[in-house]
C-alpha cells in the first residue's frame, strides 16, 4: 500500500487539444492518504473514469504525473502498479467455479494453497458467497458475478489500491445497500486504499471518508461528507449532493451584507467582495431555510410529503425557494415570510464561495 499523488495532471483524448473544452480532465493535483476510502462523484461524462484509469495505468496522462508513494508510475503499464480494479459490468470466468474465480489472483502469484484457501474462504464469508464456492460461475445472476468481482479485487493483501468503477450499477437496490456496508466493512478491517466511482451521491456519502466532486473534468470540491453538506465551496456542489439540493438565487452586495430581491439576508460575517462583473449567488440548503414572522415574503405554491418533513415550494417574485418542515409542524397560509440561518447562508461568485 501506499500514498498516491497525482502532480499538474491534465488529459485530453484529442491529438492536439485547443480550447478548455477539448480537455477531459482539466489541470489537477490531488493527495490520496495510504489506507483512506475515497469516492470520484459527478455526473456522467464528468471525467471519473478517466481519472481512474490514469490511476490503474490503462491511460496516460496527457500531461503530469502519477506518484505511488516515492515512484513515478505515470509511464508504467498496469501489471507492474500492483492495483485492483473492479468494473461496473462483472468480469468472471464463467467456466470456472466460484472458489477458483476467487483465489485465480492468488494462485498467479505463488500463493501457499493454504493462505489462499484462508483468504479465499474469508471473503466469501464476508460477501455471503461462502454456500456457492464450489458452484459453477456461470449459473450465478448479475448480482452473484458482481460479488465474485468484489471478491478477486479484495482478495489480495499486497495491493497499493481497489480502484472501482461504479461496481454496484447491476446490482438491485436491497443488495446495493448491503453491498456498500460490506465494502465499508472491509476497508476498516484490512485498511486497503480504496477509490470508488459513482455518480450516486449516497454510494459515495457512506462509503468515502472523503470524496472528490468532479464537474466537466474539474475537481470542484474534496472533503467529508458533511464539509460537502455544510459548506459546499461550488454551486454544483450544493445542487448535486442533497436532496432537494441547494437553493442558489441572485444577489448583490451592499456594505458587507448580500441582498436577495433588495432585501438584506444576513450572514455569520460580512462579505468582502466587490462585484468586479461576478455573477453573484447566495446558496442555502433547504435544511436551512425557515419560516418566520417577518423576513423574506413568499407565496406558498406547492407541499410534498417526504416522510418525516416535508417540501414546501416557496415563491418570491420569479424565483422559487425550497425548504423542509418537520412531519407535523403547522405551516402557514399561502402567504408567509422565511428566514436563511446566517450560519449557513453563503455567498457565491461565478459559481466559486466567497471566503
Amino acid at each position: 500500500m501506499s500514498e498516491i499523488r497525482l502532480t499538474e495532471l491534465r488529459h485530453s483524448y484529442l491529438a492536439n487539444p485547443q480550447t478548455d473544452a477539448d480537455w477531459a480532465l482539466k489541470t489537477m493535483s490531488v493527495d490520496w492518504s495510504d489506507g483512506g476510502a475515497y469516492a470520484l462523484l459527478g455526473p456522467s461524462g464528468c471525467g471519473k473514469t478517466t481519472l481512474l484509469n490514469i490511476i490503474s495505468g490503462l491511460l496516460t496522462p496527457t500531461e503530469g504525473e502519477v506518484w505511488f508513494g516515492d515512484r513515478e508510475v505515470t509511464a508504467m503499464p498496469p501489471d507492474q502498479r500492483n492495483i485492483a480494479q473492479v468494473f461496473q459490468f462483472p468480469v468472471v470466468y464463467d467456466t470456472m467455479t466460484v472458489y477458483e474465480n476467487l483465489c485465480f489472483p492468488l494462485r498467479n502469484r505463488g500463493i501457499a494453497q493454504a493462505d489462499v484457501d484462508r483468504k479465499v474462504r474469508e471473503i466469501a464469508d464476508m460477501l455471503d458467497l461462502g454456500e456457492m464456492l464450489p458452484r459453477r460461475a456461470a449459473g450465478l445472476t448479475a448480482d452473484g458475478k458482481q460479488k465474485i468481482s468484489l471478491g478477486r479485487g479484495l482478495v489480495r493483501e499486497d495491493v497499493n489500491a481497489i480502484l472501482f468503477d461504479e461496481p454496484l450499477t447491476v446490482i438491485d437496490p436491497h443488495l446495493k445497500w448491503v453491498l456498500r456496508s460490506k465494502l465499508k466493512e472491509l476497508h476498516q478491517r484490512i485498511g486497503t486504499t480504496m477509490i470508488y466511482v459513482t455518480h450516486d451521491q449516497t454510494e459515495a456519502l457512506t462509503f468515502a471518508d472523503q470524496v472528490v466532486v468532479m464537474h466537466e473534468g474539474t475537481v470542484v470540491q474534496i472533503g467529508t461528507p458533511v464539509d460537502l453538506f455544510e459548506r459546499p465551496q461550488h454551486t454544483f456542489v450544493g445542487h448535486f449532493i442533497g436532496s432537494p439540493g441547494m437553493n442558489v438565487l441572485p444577489c448583490g452586495i451592499e456594505d458587507g451584507r448580500p441582498l436577495f430581491a433588495g432585501l438584506p439576508v444576513p450572514t455569520e460575517h460580512p462579505i468582502a467582495h466587490r462585484n468586479g462583473g461576478a455573477r453573484l449567488e447566495i446558496g442555502v440548503r433547504p435544511e436551512f431555510v425557515s419560516f418566520a414572522p417577518e423576513g423574506i415574503p413568499v407565496d406558498i405554491v406547492r407541499v410534498s410529503d417526504a416522510g418525516r418533513y416535508r417540501i414546501v415550494d416557496a415563491r418570491h417574485g420569479e424565483h422559487l425557494i425550497k425548504l423542509l418542515v418537520p412531519e407535523g409542524e403547522e405551516l402557514p397560509s399561502e402567504r408567509a415570510h422565511i428566514h436563511f440561518d446566517p450560519g449557513h447562508t453563503q455567498v457565491y461568485a461565478d459559481g466559486w464561495m466567497v471566503n
